[in-house]
């Protein structure tokens, strides 16, 4: 195996190259982006709201603790910033290249997958008494019974986003893909019992839970949505690590099956030689396979 030249591949002497091969995937991630746009431009599913759901609508409407403007410099410039500063030591265009390409596709694909869901739904958030009704008057229609809203538009509208938490999702896709990135790099399942590196993953995991829970005690979002924006953001990275566990797995399996067989043929040939002695040729015929069905095939014929 050849080896590894840190500095060897860098910005300037390897970035093109690496851009123009994956120039596909900047496309999509491009077009990821539009759809992103678009999911917040439209109108989402204005759902029934009737006079009896108010009892769980009804909290003051308050400001963000974590604005939205924070939300891409926690999720994605936060995870950048890293990955830059690991460049800086390493000189490795491939490793920032493909780091920088795995967040964004993380966070877009979470981003629409949240924002669709979102117009999709379109659930009362838990302060939508008071985007509806900010005079505190409620007005409903006599017939159907569904409110009739007469506050700002644009308030209105975000009021029927509520689930899932799209601060959760973003969060847990941008840091969760920061916490497998890290792992990864202080080797935390080396198998040596450094409890600290586990501190050191867990971390960014924990900001994004913070995150959640700031939605709920906003009252921007009920738990059932912050808690379905943590499955959306974190889900994707644990099954797609679980995919990977399984098939190194199986590949570990094969691999060692081959050692054995291989190993076992290799015995199998010198023991026919006259090389080995009847007891050698008896503890090696009990752990070869092959030579017990070669056994078998003598004793039939």
């Amino acid at each position: 195996m050849p080896e590894i030249q840190l500095g060897a591949h860098t910005i300037k002497s390897h970035g093109v190259k690496v851009a123009r091969v994956h120039m596909h995937d900047w496309l999509i991630l491009l077009l990821l982006g539009v759809i992103e746009v678009i999911l917040n431009v439209i109108e989402p599913f204005y759902r029934f709201v009737g006079k009896d759901m108010m009892a769980d609508l009804k909290y003051p409407l308050q400001s963000n603790t974590v604005p939205i403007w924070a939300v891409p410099i926690i999720a994605v410039l936060l995870p950048l910033a890293i990955f830059i500063v690991y460049y800086i030591i390493r000189r490795d265009v491939y490793d920032l290249h493909h780091a920088i390409l795995g967040l964004l596709f993380s966070v877009l694909i979470t981003g629409v997958m949240t924002d669709a869901i979102k117009d999709a739904v379109g659930r009362p958030r838990p302060d939508f008494f008071w985007r509806c009704f900010p005079d505190g008057k409620a007005d409903y229609d006599p017939v159907t019974g569904n409110v009739i809203c007469h506050g700002v538009k644009s308030v209105i509208k975000e009021g029927h986003k509520s689930f899932p938490s799209g601060h959760t999702s973003w969060c847990f896709a941008g840091l969760g893909f920061l916490a497998w990135y890290l792992s990864g790099k202080v080797r935390v399942f080396d198998r040596r019992g450094h409890v600290a590196k586990l501190c050191i993953v867990f971390l960014p995991l924990l900001c994004a839970a913070l995150v959640g829970i700031s939605r709920v005690d906003d009252y921007w979002h009920h738990w059932q949505d912050v808690f379905a924006g943590g499955l959306l953001g974190w889900g994707p990275h644990a099954y797609f690590e679980m995919l990977a566990e399984s098939r190194n797995g199986i590949q570990g399996s094969a691999n060692a099956n081959c050692l054995s067989v291989q190993s076992g043929e290799i015995e199998s040939v010198y023991m026919a030689s006259g090389h080995g002695t009847a007891t050698a040729e008896i503890n090696i015929r009990e752990s070869s396979p092959i030579l017990d069905a070669l056994e078998s095939g003598r004793r039939r014929y």
